[in-house]
């Protein structure tokens, strides 16, 4: 993400009898850029380790991470700087980044091998898929999803992640009094959010004046650092599932 290179596929131009084998929305389109020898290096050297791959079966993550724990989620995780930061700052919890720009899972891989990392898995899928068939009821403490992409115009909106029905199937996924992180520096995309998990069922906001300020588990990526020099705002907002 971080500006995250994932948007969500429009089907809404597809003939209705295509559209039954289709789902409605995913979480990108998927763009490939060169990798350099280093991540092609990490991803066929330790993906056997630390890659998890689609599989319509659900995850046990007592045994993926070989104990038990709080586990983490980020969808769109980028080149992956602040998840890395994140899983070393929280050795006691483990984390999952789901991200589908190749180079950036290379990257990552390889980061979180020089660090040395062991509470880390990362997929390289559509996150949307990931979470129907993948994630277990009750299981997540947290989903992150940090900078996706904005789809400013009006005629776009449609497309964007953050959706009524992709919220109501995060919900299920989550523990009571799982949360449910979201950051973006398009204040638009803010108000959006913050009226789509306004107005879903079972849950609260962390905050009394709709945004938090940015929690310290979340790392100032060079990106936002740069925003806040050229005077942009960020907003993060924090929902906790009640029910």
């Amino acid at each position: 993400m971080k500006e995250q290179q994932k948007k969500m596929e429009n089907v809404n131009d597809t003939p209705v009898d295509e559209q039954k084998n289709m789902r409605k929305i995913r979480s990108f389109v998927k763009r490939e850029g060169r990798m350099t020898h280093r991540q092609k290096n990490a991803i066929e050297t330790l993906w056997a380790t630390m890659g998890l791959d689609f599989k319509k079966e659900l995850l046990d993550f007592n045994d993926v991470f070989g104990r038990k724990s709080s586990v983490v989620l980020e969808i769109g995780f980028g080149m992956g700087k602040s998840l890395i930061e994140m899983a070393l700052n929280a050795p006691e919890k483990d984390f999952i980044g789901i991200e589908v720009h190749g180079p950036g899972v290379g990257a990552c891989l390889a980061d979180a091998a020089d660090a040395g990392l062991t509470n880390l898995r990362l997929m390289n899928h559509d996150a949307v898929e990931v979470l129907e068939f993948m994630i277990p009821e009750n299981s997540m403490a947290t989903f992150q999803l940090y900078f996706p992409d904005p789809w400013h115009k009006a005629r776009h909106n449609k497309r964007r992640l953050v959706q009524t029905s992709f919220i109501d199937d995060m919900r299920p996924k989550l523990i009571l009094g799982g949360k449910i992180h979201m950051a973006t520096d398009w204040e638009e995309y803010a108000e959006h959010m913050l009226e789509v998990m306004s107005a879903s069922s079972g849950f609260e906001n962390c905050s009394e004046s709709n945004y938090i300020e940015r929690p310290d588990w979340r790392p100032l990526t060079k990106f936002e650092s740069r925003g806040h020099r050229l005077g942009h705002g960020v907003w993060d907002l924090l929902f906790k599932r009640i029910d």
